[in-house]
């Protein structure tokens, strides 16, 4: 997979809004999410789905609904600290 890319449930995942990968695909696949890209939002609810920098996610976590900007990919699932610079939170 290419680094300017990265499926939704490893994004969720590595910045710790899911305590486990399974956990962030059952959420999505459950749930489900929204994607919004050039101005254009859809709805997801495959975990496999690609999302970039610039992307914004709306989703259910355990502690609630979350809208969060992208800012980049993280690289690992690192500390709590590290994982906050990859996105921006705007609710």
């Amino acid at each position: 997979m290419s680094e300017e890319r990265m499926r939704i449930d490893v994004f969720l995942w590595r910045t710790r809004f899911f305590k486990a990968r399974t956990s962030a695909t059952e959420a999505i696949e459950a749930k489900g999410a929204r994607i919004e890209r050039d101005g254009q939002v859809r709805r997801i609810d495959k975990p496999a789905t690609p999302v970039e920098a610039g992307d914004v996610l709306s989703f259910t976590a355990p502690s609630g609904s979350k809208l969060v900007r992208i800012i980049s990919l993280p690289e690992r699932r690192g500390p709590p600290a590290e994982a906050a610079l990859c996105y921006e939170p705007l609710l």
